[in-house]
């Protein structure tokens, strides 16, 4: 007879609040709507375009480095938190009620606004050129791609800055006092750095690797291909510009030649490049903070051994005094013993002096070497001064 044990009721509940987290996106599409989708791989695969070992990427219970992978039809993105795929008119992000994605979600709402406001806003005169001018004419994808880049940064850089806040004063504490609740404290403080160093490196990376390779930033380009498959993809183009929402984004528009990039040029990288730069100076200045941390905190560990060496020369030069007049007084004794023996010496009868001359020699020996030896030390280096 089988017999069939229950399953815990909480344990149950708990691996389907994990199913369900992982199978939550929320997705946003070129009008600035938000959409909850609780679907699995298959459908965001059929959805997207995209392989399986794309979609793997972006599994939160795998653990892979930070990627920004450019597909036919869409990009695929893993940094940190962010786990997103975008494509030319809409974006999916991964567990919408994680607290660092939730932030992500309302920055898009903001800078993806509905077409009808932007078309509303858009009603120039004559002397409004000059606005015009300064609008923002990146892709759908790019601005996408900017909201992410601009919040890991700004993410990384707060965790940066909350760890400066916190190391910088211990460390001061440490060197004023070594004790075991400081030296726990910044081992702390340095195996976090150590940690945030590599997320940090690991970004900044994928940004440098995406920058070193013009086709790699060509693949990011969905709107031009989705142009260059399209039977009308010259008028097409201007439509999809008159349809782009001016954002305060960090692309210059002192070079207009991004126009071109949407008209056929494939080999025109320069707007995502400029974007790419942005940031990838930003997370680099992030780098370098905490490499200065990393070098005051290897200061500071550098200042601490020369004091702990300090304190141990100390320690030498006082066991050596000790041991110097251990050694003398020893031979003192050793003399003083010698004649405190209940032993008949033919050489002593009728020479009672001979004891306290003997005394007296055995003292200025013993304080001679004691001398001797004190002195070879300071010339070795052994005690100070």
């Amino acid at each position: 007879m089988v017999h069939v044990v229950p399953a815990d009721p909480q344990a149950v509940v708990a691996v389907k609040k994990k199913a369900q987290s992982s199978r939550s996106w929320v997705l946003l599409d070129s009008t600035g709507e938000t959409t909850v989708l609780d679907v699995d791989k298959y459908a965001i695969m059929h959805r997207v375009n995209i392989h399986a070992r794309d979609l793997r990427i972006l599994d939160p219970l795998l653990s892979y480095p930070s990627t920004i992978l450019g597909r036919d039809g869409a990009i695929v993105l893993n940094l940190e938190h962010i786990k997103a795929i975008i494509t030319s008119e809409e974006v999916l992000l991964r567990d919408p009620s994680d607290e660092n994605v939730v932030p992500v979600v309302e920055e898009l709402k903001r800078r993806l606004p509905p077409v009808n406001a932007i078309q509303q806003g858009q009603d120039y005169t004559g002397g409004q050129n000059d606005v015009e001018g300064d609008e923002d004419e990146s892709p759908f994808e790019f601005r996408a791609l900017e909201v992410a880049l601009e919040s890991i940064c700004s993410f990384l850089a707060a965790r940066t800055l909350e760890l400066e806040t916190a190391a910088y004063p211990a460390l001061d504490e440490l060197t004023s006092q070594i004790s075991s609740r400081n030296l726990d404290r910044v081992r702390k403080l340095k195996s976090a750095m150590t940690r945030l160093t590599a997320r940090v490196q690991k970004v900044r990376d994928e940004l440098e690797q995406l920058l070193d390779d013009d086709d790699d930033m060509a693949d990011l380009y969905l709107s031009r291909k989705l142009a260059g498959t399209s039977p009308v993809s010259g008028s097409g183009a201007a439509n999809w510009y008159l349809a782009s929402p001016p954002i305060g984004s960090k692309i210059s528009r002192a070079s207009r030649a991004s126009i071109a990039t949407a008209r056929g040029d494939e080999n025109d990288v320069e707007e995502l490049e400029m974007l790419l730069e942005a940031y990838f100076m930003q997370i680099d200045g992030t780098l370098n903070k905490l490499t200065t941390l990393r070098e005051y905190i290897d200061d500071t560990e550098d200042y601490i051994n020369i004091q702990l060496d300090n304190h141990r020369n100390q320690l030498i030069q006082l066991e050596l005094f000790l041991s110097s007049g251990t050694v003398c007084l020893s031979i003192y004794s050793l003399v003083a013993a010698i004649f405190g023996m209940n032993i008949p010496y033919t050489w002593d009868t009728n020479h009672g002096y001979m004891f306290k001359w003997v005394v007296i020699v055995s003292g200025i020996f013993c304080a001679t070497l004691f001398i001797l030896i004190m002195s070879y030390a300071r010339l070795k280096g052994l005690v100070g001064s």
